[in-house]
Parts: structure tokens; sequence; C-alpha cells
């Protein structure tokens, strides 16, 4: 169910009504509800009843690089500024103690699909050190040759030597952080940043046979404004990314000690955070990208255009991806995975991280073993989240439900975002209208059984 500019509706009354505190949905149930119950000896059990059922699923692997040489203001990541790699040689030790021993306990097949470094900044590593770690993932598992390889790049310390190591390393696709080209906006947030080493980086991964490069984006940084903005997305144009995701900046200087140095009366208003976003979607979607969700742009040819078309789009800890049924191995601080039915989160300290390993165990903090509810509910949140659209036969016939008795309550719920036009309800579907796109997550809230029970919103960002 692709989306064009002209199928689009901005009604900012309605942005206004249903524009409440919520999750990304990367998981459900969401991190905040994963307990502390659920151990490194939890996780070790599933890791050996992977092939439980005589069914084996491919893997897809995180590596959490949690180092960066300075401090962008916005970002809410674990990270750990520094420019001493003494400290990440340690951590590539510990890394390895990690994976040996998820691999020690784990089951079944060990052909990796999907690889990801996240950060913190993972170009952060030196030649010998990004060459170390892949030395050690393919100690333990193996790449098949067709997989989606990808790592996230700081092109301010990246030059067209790294991109050609990384793609012998077997890495085939790229993430550029750009948020915007604007030099006011920038030096606002810490982050300055030439279109111009952009680009070399860009070409770079071109001429190294990666296969895709996306880009990222926030809006509603500080003295962001609708002009600015145009003319960053003119010069993203010109860059043609694959992908490009545009985030929604939430300001929670509380929880994040960096965002305090930005100054409040700075930011853009949330009418003009609005029409920003409008303006985004527009002029992609002029220039031929096609609007997944949320805030991901994508080509027409692009696997994740190709995977939402065939209904295989899928959502998780990276966004939206087109491997809905890998087990998912995490590492490294803070990291999330996903095996079987559960969730587990690593601890988020090195020091704490060291100790644990140092003991022998897995750095487990917490995690959740899905209920038959659970695994329902985020059936019906991922089918929102990507398709925009629920078949109600299908999950009664999966889950064995009457969807009505089931969920009547929601249902009453959804009737008044059905009178203010963001979906429509009949017996067969429940369909998310244009005007309701940019609002998925609200809709797709009403299906959460844990903001339902505590009605807790203050710890989310605003949906748009």
């Amino acid at each position: 169910m692709n989306t064009t500019q002209k199928d689009l509706i901005f009604d900012p009354e309605l942005i206004r009504k249903f524009d409440v505190n919520g999750p990304r949905y990367t998981s459900y149930p969401t991190a905040d509800r994963f307990v502390e119950a659920f151990n490194s000896e939890a996780l070790c059990d599933w890791l050996g009843r992977r092939t439980v059922g005589g069914i084996g699923k491919p893997l897809s692997l995180y590596f959490h690089i949690p180092f960066c040489n300075t401090i962008c203001y916005y970002c809410a990541c674990n990270k750990i500024i520094t420019k001493d790699h003494g400290r990440s040689a340690k951590y590539l030790t510990y890394l390895e103690k990690e994976v040996e021993l998820q691999a020690a306990s784990l089951d079944g097949p060990r052909e990796v699909l999907q690889l990801h470094l996240g950060g913190g900044t993972p170009t952060f590593l030196s030649h010998d050190e990004l060459r170390q770690l892949m030395g050690i993932v393919r100690k333990h598992f193996t790449l098949v040759p067709d997989g989606e390889y990808s790592i996230e790049v700081d092109p301010r310390k990246v030059d067209e030597a790294t991109v050609a190591l990384l793609g012998e390393l077997g890495f085939n696709r790229m993430s550029v952080g750009i948020q915007d080209f604007n030099p006011d906006v920038q030096k606002a947030v810490n982050r300055v940043q030439s279109e111009e080493e952009t680009k070399l980086v860009i070409d770079a991964a071109r001429a190294h046979g990666f296969k895709s490069v996306s880009v990222d984006l926030i809006y509603g940084l500080p003295k962001q404004n609708v002009i600015s903005f145009n003319r960053t997305l003119e010069q993203i144009l010109a860059l043609s990314p694959d992908r490009l995701s545009i985030y929604n900046y939430a300001h929670l200087p509380s929880l994040f000690k960096p965002q305090r140095r930005i100054v409040d009366a700075q930011l853009p208003s949330g009418e003009t955070k609005l029409q920003i976003m409008q303006l985004a979607i527009r002029r992609l979607t002029e220039a031929g990208y096609v609007y997944i969700g949320m805030d991901h742009f994508a080509k027409p040819t692009d696997e994740l255009t190709t995977a939402q078309r065939q209904g295989r789009l899928h959502r998780n800890f990276q966004g939206y991806s087109t491997y809905a049924e890998c087990d998912l191995l995490a590492f490294g601080v803070s990291a999330i995975g996903k095996v079987g039915p559960t969730y587990a989160q690593n601890v988020k300290t090195l020091d704490e991280y060291y100790d644990i390993l140092d003991t022998g165990r897995l750095p487990v903090l917490r995690g959740i073993e899905l209920t038959p509810d659970d695994l329902l509910r985020r059936a019906i949140i991922q089918a929102l989240m990507c398709h925009f659209e629920l078949s109600i036969e299908s999950i009664e016939i999966a889950h064995l439900i009457d969807f009505k008795k089931y969920f009547a309550a929601e249902l009453a719920d959804l009737r008044e975002m059905e009178k203010g036009g963001l979906l429509t309800i009949d017996d067969q579907w429940i369909s998310v209208r244009p005007a309701g796109r940019m609002l998925v997550r609200a809709i797709a809230m009403v299906f959460d059984k844990y903001l339902r029970a505590d009605r807790e919103r203050t710890r989310y960002s605003k949906v748009i």
C-alpha cells in the first residue's frame, strides 16, 4: 500500500487532537516493560531452544559500539565520549567474550542474513579494530553471500580508505548521519558537517560496491525553519540516497543530559515542525520516493518498498526491515535481542558489562517472555505500523480468537478515530486512511495493553 503525496492529508486539528506521547514500537512490549526476572539464565535457555518444533530461524546480529569522538547535543543514544582507543580495544575483548558465551548456548543454524553495527559511532573503531570485530563474527557465524550487512557512519571521521575497508569486510549497506546541513543548526547542536565531506563518503560507498545508502535527518532541532530545511532537502535530493529517515527530535533534557545544552527558545514550534514534515513528504514524494510510513522513505526499486508492496515489511530495533523471521542476537552495552518469543536487554554501563562477563555470565539487565496476548497484540501493531491495514480474519485464524469480542474496548476507542477520519473499520479490515498515516503510532497505541493499564505516556516523545 504505497503512499504518494496526493494521498496524504495534513489536518492540523487532527494532529493536535491525536498527537499524544507514545512509543515508536520497535518492539512490543516496549523495552520499558521488560523485567529483571528475565535474566542471563533465561536467555541461555531460549538460545538453546531455537529448534524446538524442528524450526531453526536464520539470524540477525546487532553490535552496539558506544564510542563517539564528540558529543551531539540532541543525541539520546547510549554513548561514551572519548578519543582513547584503549577503551575500544578493551571493549572488543569483552564483545568477543559475549559472542563466545551466546554462541556456546546457541542451538540451531548459524547462518546470518542481517548484520548491523550501531552506536555511538561504529566508525570510531580503527581499521584494525574493524577487522578484529568482523573476524570475531565470522569465527562463530556464517554470513550468507546475499545478506544485508549495514553500518552507521559519521562522515566527519571517515575517508575513502575506510569505506573501501568496510566493503572489503563485507558491508554492503551504509547509514549516514546528517540531521541538517544548515550551518546555524549544526552549530546549535554541536555537529558541524559539510555537504562535501558527506558526498565524499556516499560517493565512495557506491564506488566500493555498497548496494544501498540511507541518510538520517532530524526535524525539530534548534534554529530550524521551513526555508532552511527546504534547502537541506535540496542538498539531500542531489545526493540521491536509496533510503531516508526523518526523525522527530524529542527534547527531553531531564532524561538526556547533553540536551541541556540546547536552548529551549531556539526550538521550532509544533506548528513549524508539522510544516517541516509536510514539506519533506511533499518534496521527497515528488522526487519519486515512496513514503514507507512514519518517518521512512525509499526509492521505488528499494527492497523496503518491495517488501511493503508484498506484505513482508517488518519493524524492529533498527526501524523498518525486510527480515521478519530472524532471531536477533544483540551484543554490547544496552543492546536488545529477540530470540523466539522473548526480548533481552544488556546492562547499560561498561563497568557492569565487564564485571558480569568476567563471571562467565551473559550481561542481561532485563527482558521478557511474551504471553499469547503479547504475541497477538504485537502482530496487530506490526501490521498497522508496516502496512497501514489489518486483516481481522487473518488475526482470528492465527490466534484463535473472536476479534470483536476480544478487542471490544479497543474497537470502541478506534471508533473515535474513525469519526476523525484517521481510519475505517468494517467486518474484515481495519484500514488507516491517508489522514491517519502520520499518526499511526497513536492508532497502534490503542492495542497496547500496558498503556491501557496505566495511561502513562509522559515517558515517550510526541508522535509528530
